[in-house]
């Protein structure tokens, strides 16, 4: 585990690589558990597959606010020992812990009571309703064990470990392919769960997996003393957690509104479109793997170095990560151009499926180059305690603009399916400079506020 010394001294290229690539592994491994899932759904039935599919903006809803406590804890930690000061670290390290137990409490209530609604406006038929509310209920009522699980992720992140939560993932993916067929079929003196045997399983490993992260959080400088007098509110430290997670929360949900708006467009041209850009979509996100790993790292270092006034190291850490990610989105956007046609045909055998999902991979791949300015922007706001710009460059990014592009090309210019994503593919590039040149104006306003002016390009 690295220290705040090291992360506030060590050469950015090797921090970058040490907590980069086990974050990037474990994203993977968290992709692959998905996709067990996802494979013993379709064991049960067709419409269990469906059910999980339709469940899936409803747990995103979860996956959200983890995300949002990962980041901006792990920001506001960072910062804390970057600045040596252990004291305040602990603090938000207990408030961490509060915030994802309140923030539990109302996610449960809400996807409890309003799951039934929000499936029937997606156009659910009852069967349909009735599978997906027994998988989401059960999901919603461990939404406590997810969270307090991210925010012990959040203060061993903070920390520079990203190993831990990494084999924690892997050791989960193995246990989910044993359980699932366990809870979901029976056996022995456990019952058949069905779809509800998939939530079970969830449930149980992440219950595991938080006393493990209990435990190994303990051997660090930031032990958790379950003391009452150590839980009590502190108003300052819960606000700056509140400001710091919820537009990442929020900016993500952005995500899922822009891509169900896509969708929507899509459907003009049927489902065989529709499944196509799904399945290059799944393969498009492993590519993202390493750019994720290193929004991760980012986070950690430009906070630690941040709360230590090493500004430069700031800025240096922002242009490698933003240079190693596009570099390795180029060399993932040759391999995707070259074989689109193959990476779909893995998921079906449909030619006109194929088709569209080559279509579309093969406008991604000049998409993919500039996606590392905004995972590593991000993480730059993230750092700096800026999040707010976070929420609004999804929403422009992920929702604005793609449905004026999206609308145009099909309303005005009649346009048909790969010109949505020429549309797309421009507009990515245009406001991935603008990400750029607002990375180096906060960077340069920010540090000469501490009295030093730094020139990013």
């Amino acid at each position: 585990m690295e220290n705040s010394s090291n992360i506030t001294s060590r050469p950015i290229i090797q921090l970058l690589k040490k907590i980069a690539i086990p974050a990037s592994t474990g994203s993977l491994f968290q992709t692959l558990f998905n996709i067990v899932d996802t494979f013993f759904a379709g064991q049960i039935s067709p419409d269990a597959l469906a059910a999980l599919a339709k469940s899936f903006p409803l747990y995103f809803l979860i996956i959200s606010a983890g995300i949002g406590i990962v980041a901006g804890c792990n920001s506001l930690i960072s910062n804390s020992l970057g600045q040596r000061n252990r004291f305040a670290a602990l603090i938000y390290t207990y408030h961490t812990l509060i915030y994802s137990v309140l923030l539990s409490i109302i996610l449960t209530f809400l996807g409890v009571f309003f799951s039934y609604e929000i499936l029937k406006l997606m156009g659910s038929s009852t069967y349909s309703i009735a599978l997906a509310k027994e998988y989401t209920d059960i999901i919603f009522y461990g939404t406590l064990f997810f969270l307090i699980l991210t925010s012990l992720n959040a203060v061993l992140y903070a920390q520079g470990d990203t190993k831990t939560y990494r084999n924690v993932l892997i050791v989960g993916l193995f246990a989910n392919i044993i359980l699932n067929p366990i809870f979901i079929f029976g056996f022995l003196f456990i019952p058949a769960f069905g779809i509800a045997g998939l939530a079970i399983s969830t449930i149980l490993i992440q219950f595991c997996a938080c006393i493990y992260l209990f435990y190994k959080v303990n051997k660090t400088v930031l032990k958790i003393d379950l003391k009452i007098e150590n839980f009590l509110i502190r108003k300052n430290f819960f606000i700056n957690i509140f400001n710091q997670c919820m537009p990442i929360t929020f900016a993500l949900f952005l995500v899922a509104v822009g891509s169900y708006i896509l969708l929507s467009f899509i459907s003009i041209f049927g489902d065989n479109a529709i499944a196509g850009y799904g399945a290059a979509i799944r393969f498009e996100h492993i590519f993202t793997l390493p750019v994720i790993g290193l929004n991760t790292a980012v986070i950690t270092i430009a906070g630690q170095n941040f709360g230590a006034r090493r500004y430069d190291r700031v800025r240096d850490v922002y242009i490698k990560a933003v240079i190693i990610g596009c570099i390795i989105m180029c060399i993932s956007g040759i391999i995707i151009f070259l074989f689109s046609e193959f990476i779909v045909s893995l998921f079906t055998n449909d030619l006109e499926v194929i088709k569209f999902g080559s279509s579309y991979l093969k406008i991604a791949a000049f998409i993919g180059p500039i996606y590392p300015v905004f995972f590593i922007s991000h993480a730059l706001f993230t750092a700096l305690k800026k999040t707010h710009f976070i929420f609004y460059s999804n929403l422009f990014r992920m929702v604005i603009l793609p449905f004026a592009i999206v609308w145009v090309t099909l309303n005005i210019y009649n346009g048909y399916f790969n010109e949505i994503f020429y549309g797309i593919l421009l507009m990515n590039w245009v406001f991935g400079f603008f990400i750029l040149f607002l990375s180096r104006s906060l960077m340069n306003k920010t540090f000469k506020e501490q009295k030093k002016v730094f020139f990013v390009f």
